[in-house]
């Protein structure tokens, strides 16, 4: 009498899904370097503990990458996203000092163009570093992104701060998204070529 067993996946297959969760691993160490704001040898172990319970120990399935990695947008997202670090923290600072009145504040909802657990997670997680915003919640099902801000006062600062978070989206997408991503982001209709568009 055979018995029906889950034939475990050759060495070769094993280590093919591990060479193809590497960047996904190394992206939860830096991600987790920079929630902390440190880029130690301590970060990076404690970066490399926590990536590890989260693809091991919760065994979660893994992240369909799109196999395609743009080095130059790569370095743009990294350069913009430094340059938008110190503006947020310059314009948070004067915005606590100066006198008149408070800031204001809102919470604006940002429809995504892609639909890509990964890309929505990279958007939120960069949105919320930089002073000045913060995601509140997702809405995995329409792709809404909803982010606490400070520093509107009309309907055109908050258009500004939805072409931003889109431009984020963008700048994500030609790094490392997929093609037909790609093509979603080229063919949108935006007002700046840095938000992944034709300008009008």
């Amino acid at each position: 009498m055979s018995e029906d067993r889950a034939t475990p996946p050759p060495a070769r297959g094993m280590l093919g899904i591990t060479w193809r969760q590497l960047p996904f691993f190394l992206w939860l160490i830096a991600l987790w370097m920079l929630l902390w704001g440190q880029f130690t040898v301590l970060a990076f172990l404690t970066g490399l503990v926590a990536a590890v319970v989260v693809t091991r120990v919760f065994r979660l399935p893994p992240v369909a990458l799109s196999g395609r990695l743009n080095l130059w947008y790569g370095l743009v997202f990294v350069v913009t996203f430094l340059v938008a670090l110190v503006r947020g923290s310059l314009l948070v600072a004067w915005q606590t000092v100066r006198p008149g009145k408070l800031p204001g504040s809102a919470i604006i909802a940002v429809h995504l163009r892609t639909d890509d657990d990964l890309i929505m997670t990279h958007t939120a997680v960069t949105s919320s570093l930089i002073p000045g915003s913060l995601v509140v919640e997702a809405d995995r099902d329409r792709r809404v992104l909803y982010l606490h801000v400070i520093g509107v006062d009309d309907d055109d600062d908050i258009d500004l701060q939805r072409k931003t978070v889109l431009g984020w989206e963008a700048r994500i997408v030609r790094a490392v998204g997929s093609r037909a991503q790609l093509d979603i982001i080229r063919e949108a209709t935006v007002d700046t070529p840095r938000q992944g568009g034709t300008p009008t």
